[in-house]
């Protein structure tokens, strides 16, 4: 699981996209491809924002890599694009996040008139980096993760009980039949001490 891009666009009435801040994960490219990347990730950023209606979530499958928007009344936007196997939910829940932590630390009404990425968010690189990891970045998927855990202890404590039951009924059985033999040798010892008794 892992994520490429985190962008923060403003959506202009006429339907314009700018590109206020994107942070960006380009580690896992190689040195020469890093530039077309981060190029081709900006422009899928603005066209999909672009074509998200105000007030909606979204969600683009391109090759391997899935691509989350959500635009909200106030015609900020946000992008993240990921890989398939990361979590949608945690995707949307970090894009609202990102949403909420801009608006309150960049004035409104400076959206319209901040050059592209210039915008003061240092918390998007922050928030890449911390949601990196889902499990960690997002408490219902930890709870979701410990819950997993917790059932696969469960599964292997039932099938241990399970085996050790059976053996248990093993034992039972061979106890069965070891207490008549077991019956038979002490009436035969007793017999044998009576004999032997020193009074």
């Amino acid at each position: 699981m892992k994520l490429f891009a985190l962008a923060v666009l403003y959506k202009s009435s006429d339907g314009k996209v700018r590109l206020l801040k994107i942070s960006q994960d380009l580690s896992s490219f190689g040195y020469f491809q890093k530039s077309s990347v981060s190029e081709f990730m900006r422009f899928t950023c603005k066209i999909v924002a672009e074509r998200t209606s105000v007030c909606s979530r979204a969600s683009v499958k391109e090759q391997e890599y899935m691509v989350h928007v959500y635009v909200r009344s106030d015609s900020l936007a946000g992008v993240l694009i990921a890989d398939h196997e990361y979590p949608s939910r945690v995707s949307f829940t970090l894009l609202n996040k990102a949403l909420d932590d801009f608006a309150s630390k960049v004035l409104k009404t400076e959206w319209p008139t901040i050059q592209e990425n210039t915008a003061d968010f240092p918390e998007a690189e922050e928030l890449l980096s911390k949601y990196q990891n889902p499990r960690e970045a997002d408490a219902m998927t930890k709870i979701q993760a410990d819950i997993d855990e917790t059932k696969i202890i469960l599964h292997n404590t039932i099938e241990a009980v399970l085996d050790r039951g059976e053996k248990l009924d093993d034992l039972v059985e061979k106890s069965e039949g070891l207490s008549t033999q077991s019956k038979a040798f002490y009436k035969t010892a007793k017999k044998a001490n009576r004999c032997c008794v020193i009074l």
